[in-house]
């Protein structure tokens, strides 16, 4: 087998490559995941062309890791090929609407040629040791924590038996005071909660603010890097393997698939702000 071609919608497709990077690990072979932004019905459709770009990775590759490939840049030039584990979907409409977040994509991909941007990806072997492991736990809830959010938000997950809550939390990873009392009840419940940032880019730091502090006396354990979505795969996969919460957060803690990084380089956290001079002449320069 050369790799493996999957065809997804692109609403989720973050989520399904997080979750294929946990289940199937140590593949010998790429496993490249597709969609368009556009039906092929319409003069603008990105479908064939990433089409063309995941079959040739797929087939010529020497990258053998979950990946998404999607457009580059907006225009026909080429796509990238996304980590499974640190890409989201970032626009409604745009065909580059995957990004690589907190870190650089593997690799670029043309018609003609696929170019990597970095060499820490696994290799692709020509032996067949994949480890399969497809258990999980569909009891997980993910909540983004908003102002005045009431605590029987939480004591609702706890109430249906939910076994695990990601939360993506403001700032450095904090919700209100509030809340405080119910996540104490999750910790009595045995119910495994992970924080997470809303940024989407940066780490959880709860330790350098009373309120992160709090949170962590009351069972809420830090995320690192983990993008909300990847992490609330990870759980549902972590709680698949054990009903143990110290060895799930071995689990959630530890690094399988690029999930966590020890750091963001300077380079992965590009934004660019429309109206500002210096953006917009280098813009200029590129944008056809």
């Amino acid at each position: 087998m050369k790799g493996i071609v999957i065809g997804h919608g692109t609403d989720t497709m973050h989520h399904t490559a997080a979750i294929l990077s946990f289940m199937v690990q140590n593949s010998p072979v790429p496993i490249v995941m597709v969609g368009s932004q556009r039906s092929s019905d319409r003069p603008s459709s990105d479908a064939a062309l990433n089409l063309m770009h995941s079959v040739k990775t797929a087939a010529e590759s020497d990258i053998a890791e979950v990946m998404v490939c999607m457009f580059g840049p907006t225009s026909d030039v080429y796509g990238l090929l996304h980590r499974g584990t640190r890409v989201r979907k970032m626009h409604s409409s745009y065909r580059s609407t995957f990004r690589t977040i907190g870190d650089i994509p593997i690799a670029m991909v043309s018609r003609d040629t696929i170019t990597p941007l970095r060499q820490d990806y696994k290799r692709r072997r020509e032996d067949n040791k994949v480890l399969i492991n497809t258990a999980f736990e569909e009891k997980v809830s993910i909540v983004y924590y908003y102002p005045n959010m009431k605590p029987d938000i939480i004591d609702s997950l706890i109430d249906n038996e939910y076994r695990g809550i990601i939360i993506a939390g403001t700032g450095l990873g904090h919700v209100n005071k509030p809340l405080y009392p119910s996540l104490k009840r999750a910790q009595e419940k045995n119910v495994a909660v992970f924080m997470t940032v809303q940024t989407l880019w940066g780490y959880v730091q709860m330790y350098v603010y009373d309120t992160g502090r709090d949170m962590m006396e009351l069972g809420v354990i830090p995320g690192a890097n983990l993008l909300p979505e990847v992490a609330y795969m990870k759980l549902g996969w972590a709680l698949g393997q054990t009903n143990d919460l110290a060895k799930v957060r071995e689990i959630m803690l530890t690094p399988i698939a690029g999930e966590i990084t020890e750091r963001e380089p300077s380079n992965g956290y590009l934004v660019f702000q429309g109206g500002i001079p210096e953006v917009e002449e280098f813009i200029s320069k590129y944008r056809k």
